[in-house]
Protein backbone atom coordinates (compact mmCIF):
# COMPACT_ATOMS: atom_id res chain seq x y z
CA UNK A 1 0.00 0.00 0.00
CA UNK A 2 3.04 2.31 0.78
CA UNK A 3 4.43 1.81 -2.78
CA UNK A 4 1.21 2.47 -4.64
CA UNK A 5 0.70 5.79 -2.21
CA UNK A 6 4.26 6.72 -3.45
CA UNK A 7 3.49 6.00 -7.01
CA UNK A 8 0.56 8.35 -6.69
CA UNK A 9 2.54 11.63 -5.04
CA UNK A 10 4.78 10.60 -8.04
CA UNK A 11 2.81 11.47 -10.59
CA UNK A 12 0.80 14.24 -8.81
CA UNK A 13 4.16 16.13 -8.68
CA UNK A 14 5.20 15.40 -12.34
CA UNK A 15 1.73 16.85 -13.71
CA UNK A 16 2.05 19.89 -11.66
CA UNK A 17 5.24 20.01 -13.46
CA UNK A 18 3.45 19.88 -16.99
CA UNK A 19 0.98 22.24 -16.69
CA UNK A 20 3.66 24.92 -15.55
CA UNK A 21 5.79 24.18 -18.77
CA UNK A 22 2.31 24.53 -20.62
CA UNK A 23 1.71 28.39 -19.08
CA UNK A 24 5.43 28.87 -19.57
CA UNK A 25 4.80 28.03 -23.54
CA UNK A 26 1.99 29.91 -23.69
CA UNK A 27 2.95 33.08 -22.56
CA UNK A 28 6.14 32.96 -24.48
CA UNK A 29 3.76 32.17 -27.47
CA UNK A 30 1.65 35.57 -27.07
CA UNK A 31 4.74 37.42 -26.38
CA UNK A 32 6.21 36.13 -29.37
CA UNK A 33 2.95 37.39 -31.06
CA UNK A 34 2.56 40.66 -29.71
CA UNK A 35 6.75 41.07 -31.31
CA UNK A 36 5.75 39.21 -34.40
CA UNK A 37 2.18 40.79 -35.42
CA UNK A 38 1.03 43.64 -32.99
CA UNK A 39 3.43 45.88 -32.65
CA UNK A 40 4.85 46.07 -36.45
CA UNK A 41 1.06 46.74 -36.99
CA UNK A 42 1.03 49.34 -34.60
CA UNK A 43 3.58 51.75 -35.84
CA UNK A 44 2.80 50.90 -39.44
CA UNK A 45 -1.23 52.72 -38.21
CA UNK A 46 1.23 55.54 -36.67
CA UNK A 47 3.44 56.01 -39.64
CA UNK A 48 -0.07 56.35 -41.67
CA UNK A 49 -1.37 58.42 -39.09
CA UNK A 50 1.80 60.95 -39.40
CA UNK A 51 1.56 60.91 -43.51
CA UNK A 52 -2.19 61.53 -43.21
CA UNK A 53 -1.86 64.63 -40.48
CA UNK A 54 0.95 66.03 -42.53
CA UNK A 55 -1.22 66.83 -45.99
CA UNK A 56 -0.74 70.00 -47.19
CA UNK A 57 -2.24 72.34 -50.59
CA UNK A 58 0.06 71.21 -53.66
CA UNK A 59 0.97 67.73 -52.31
CA UNK A 60 0.45 65.13 -55.10
CA UNK A 61 -1.27 62.07 -53.70
CA UNK A 62 -2.32 58.50 -54.28
CA UNK A 63 -5.57 57.47 -53.34
CA UNK A 64 -6.51 53.82 -52.09
CA UNK A 65 -8.97 53.47 -55.22
CA UNK A 66 -5.68 53.98 -57.16
CA UNK A 67 -6.53 57.94 -58.34
CA UNK A 68 -3.75 60.11 -58.85
CA UNK A 69 -3.92 64.10 -58.21
CA UNK A 70 -3.33 66.90 -56.60
CA UNK A 71 -4.22 68.59 -53.44
CA UNK A 72 -6.48 71.36 -54.06
CA UNK A 73 -7.38 72.28 -49.94
CA UNK A 74 -7.32 70.63 -46.92
CA UNK A 75 -10.23 70.25 -44.31
CA UNK A 76 -10.30 68.30 -40.92
CA UNK A 77 -10.88 65.41 -42.59
CA UNK A 78 -11.85 65.59 -46.11
CA UNK A 79 -9.30 67.08 -49.17
CA UNK A 80 -9.95 68.59 -52.64
CA UNK A 81 -8.16 66.01 -54.98
CA UNK A 82 -7.56 67.71 -58.50
CA UNK A 83 -6.70 64.62 -61.39
CA UNK A 84 -7.06 65.68 -64.63
CA UNK A 85 -5.60 68.62 -66.89
CA UNK A 86 -9.34 69.04 -67.26
CA UNK A 87 -9.29 70.50 -63.23
CA UNK A 88 -11.74 67.84 -62.20
CA UNK A 89 -12.28 67.76 -58.52
CA UNK A 90 -12.93 65.51 -56.05
CA UNK A 91 -13.40 65.51 -52.84
CA UNK A 92 -12.45 62.85 -50.65
CA UNK A 93 -11.95 61.65 -46.87
CA UNK A 94 -7.80 62.14 -45.65
CA UNK A 95 -8.12 58.02 -44.62
CA UNK A 96 -8.37 57.11 -48.27
CA UNK A 97 -4.90 58.49 -48.89
CA UNK A 98 -2.71 55.53 -49.51
CA UNK A 99 0.60 57.42 -50.34
CA UNK A 100 2.08 61.25 -50.96
CA UNK A 101 4.28 60.75 -54.03
CA UNK A 102 5.43 64.11 -54.19
CA UNK A 103 5.26 67.29 -51.52
CA UNK A 104 4.51 70.78 -52.48
CA UNK A 105 7.90 71.70 -50.96
CA UNK A 106 9.87 69.53 -53.09
CA UNK A 107 7.78 70.19 -56.15
CA UNK A 108 8.63 74.06 -56.30
CA UNK A 109 12.23 73.04 -55.04
CA UNK A 110 11.94 75.28 -51.54
CA UNK A 111 12.73 73.38 -48.67
CA UNK A 112 10.59 73.50 -45.49
CA UNK A 113 13.77 74.95 -43.21
CA UNK A 114 13.95 77.97 -45.61
CA UNK A 115 9.87 78.31 -45.73
CA UNK A 116 10.18 78.70 -41.85
CA UNK A 117 13.12 81.10 -41.95
CA UNK A 118 11.48 83.25 -44.76
CA UNK A 119 8.02 83.01 -42.21
CA UNK A 120 10.13 84.39 -39.51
Amino acid sequence: MNKVFLDAATNASAGGLGIWSTIIMIAVFAVAMYFLVIRPQKKQEKEQAEMRNSLSVGDEVTTIGGIIGRVVSVKDDTFVLETSKERCKIRMLVSAIKSIDVRAAEATGVSKDKEETDNK
